[in-house]
C-alpha cells in the first residue's frame, strides 16, 4: 500500500494537485494470457491504475481463452475488461466481431510484431539475406550432424508459424542445402545461449517482442520485399507443404491494448489511459527478459517500472 500512495501522490503532483482518478469507481478486470510479453503488459497496466491513478485493477488468475476476453469486454459487465497483447491479423475475428462491429472494444495505438530469421551479429557479415542461404558454403557452416545440410531452427511442433517457416525455405529453393530443426522454445534457448558463448554458427527464427533480442546482439536476414502472389499459405491443409507458397518477407502484426468501452462511463479515466497507452517493443523487450529469463516476479517489475519511469506514465494518464 505504501507504493499505491506514494505513486499516487508523486502522480498528483505531476498533474498539477488533481487527482487522476476523481471519477474511477469500477474495478478493472485484466486478462491474464499465457504469453510472458502479455504478462508483463498486464502487470505493467495493473500497477499504473493501483499506483498513480488510484484505482482498482485485478489480474483475472486463469482469464487467457481471447474468446472468452473479447465476449466479457462485449459484455461490458467487468468480467474482463482489458486484453493485455491483442495480435493482429492474427485475432481477425475477434476486431471485426466485436471492435469494428459492435463497437464495444476500444485500442490503443499498436506496437509492431515482427516475425524474422536471426543469425547472431558475429554471422552478419557472411548472411546477410535469403540469397547467401543459397550457397552450399554457407549452409555447410551450419551443417551441425554432417549429413549435408544446414540446420535452421523452425520453431516448436505445435506451432503455425513453424509451417510457415518450411514452407518459405522451400519456396526460397532452399530445401536441397537446409533442413528444419522442431524443437521447443526452451530447448531451443539453451541452444542459442550455447552458441553464442562458443561464436558459432546457428540460424533461427524468432519473433517480437521477445527476450533474446534484449539479451543478445542478433541480425535479421533479409527476404525479398513482398508483390503481390507471393504469400500463398494454407497450413491447415494436409498437404500443407505442397500446397502453400510463400516468397517474402512476413508482414509486420500490429499488436494492441484492447478494452471494453463499457470503461469509458464506469472508469473513464482508465479508459482513456488504455486508450493512450504506448508502448515501446524495446522496453517490452526488457520487462520480458526480466520476466522470462531471470524469474523475477511480474509484478515487482512492474513497479519498478512505473516508479523509475514517471514521466512516461504520466503521458499515457493526462
Amino acid at each position: 500500500m505504501k507504493y499505491v500512495r506514494t505513486l499516487a501522490a508523486s502522480a498528483a503532483i505531476m498533474l498539477g494537485g488533481a487527482s487522476p482518478a476523481s471519477a474511477a469507481d469500477a474495478t478493472v478486470t485484466i486478462s491474464d494470457l499465457t504469453w510472458t510479453g502479455a504478462k508483463a503488459i498486464g502487470y505493467v497496466i495493473q500497477a499504473i491504475i493501483n499506483g498513480p491513478m488510484g484505482s482498482e485493477a485485478v489480474i483475472r488468475e486463469g482469464l487467457s481463452d481471447g474468446s472468452v476476453i473479447a465476449a466479457g469486454m462485449d459484455k461490458g459487465d467487468g468480467s474482463a475488461d482489458v486484453y493485455t497483447d491483442l495480435w493482429m491479423p492474427n485475432r481477425k475475428a475477434i476486431w471485426d466481431k466485436y471492435v469494428d462491429g459492435a463497437k464495444t472494444v476500444g485500442h490503443n495505438t499498436p506496437y509492431p510484431g515482427t516475425q524474422k530469421m536471426y543469425v547472431p551479429s558475429y554471422m552478419a557479415a557472411k548472411v546477410r539475406s535469403v540469397d547467401d542461404l543459397k550457397k552450399p558454403e554457407i549452409a555447410a557452416l551450419f551443417d551441425k550432424n554432417s549429413n549435408g545440410k544446414g540446420e535452421y531452427w523452425a520453431g516448436d511442433a505445435g506451432w503455425k508459424s513453424t509451417r510457415m517457416w518450411q514452407v518459405k525455405f522451400k519456396s526460397y529453393g532452399l530445401s536441397e542445402l537446409w533442413e528444419p530443426e522442431i524443437l521447443p522454445d526452451a530447448t531451443f534457448k539453451g541452444q542459442l545461449k550455447a552458441a553464442i558463448n562458443r561464436e558459432k554458427p546457428i540460424l533461427f527464427y524468432y519473433w517480437t517482442p521477445e527476450w533474446v533480442h534484449a539479451a543478445y546482439d542478433i541480425t535479421p536476414i533479409e527476404e525479398p520485399a513482398r508483390a503481390e502472389g507471393c504469400e500463398k499459405v494454407n497450413l491447415d491443409k494436409e498437404d500443407w507443404l505442397e500446397a502453400s507458397h510463400f516468397s517474402c518477407a512476413s508482414n509486420d502484426a500490429q499488436i494492441y491494448v484492447a478494452y471494453s468501452k463499457s470503461l469509458e462511463t464506469r472508469n473513464p479515466p482508465v479508459a482513456k489511459f488504455l486508450s493512450q497507452i504506448a508502448l515501446d517493443p524495446a522496453v517490452v523487450n526488457q520487462w520480458i527478459l526480466k520476466i522470462g529469463r531471470d524469474k523475477l516476479d511480474p509484478q515487482d517489475v512492474a513497479e519498478q517500472w512505473v516508479e523509475n519511469n514517471m514521466d512516461t506514465v504520466v503521458q499515457w494518464i493526462n
